[in-house]
């Protein structure tokens, strides 16, 4: 199994080089604060780690707010426990 990971990660360096290798033309990043020369392959691996990094924290927002929602139907759950639990304990009148 360790062999496979190995010969997976030299597979993506191998896929990385040839990017970087094919894309090493510079070309003019425009930005607000200036103009950067920088080659094609770095700018194109940043824009894809800021798409990641966005993903991920839109996925971390949600999930988060799942969990808030999980615990407080946890602790209705628990108070319906202990009221079913409690209306249980008294005792039932004959009339």
């Amino acid at each position: 199994m360790r062999f496979l990971k190995l010969i997976f990660i030299f597979l993506i360096m191998m896929i990385g080089a040839a990017f970087a290798v094919m894309n090493a033309d510079t070309v003019k990043l425009n930005y607000y604060f200036g103009v950067q020369e920088l080659p094609l392959s770095v700018i194109l691996v940043g824009a894809i780690g800021v798409g990641a990094l966005l993903g991920v924290l839109a996925t971390l927002v949600g999930s988060l707010k799942l969990k808030r929602e999980n615990m407080t139907l946890k602790h209705k759950a628990k108070v319906a426990r202990q009221e079913v639990n409690n209306l249980r304990s008294i005792p039932i009148k004959d009339s």
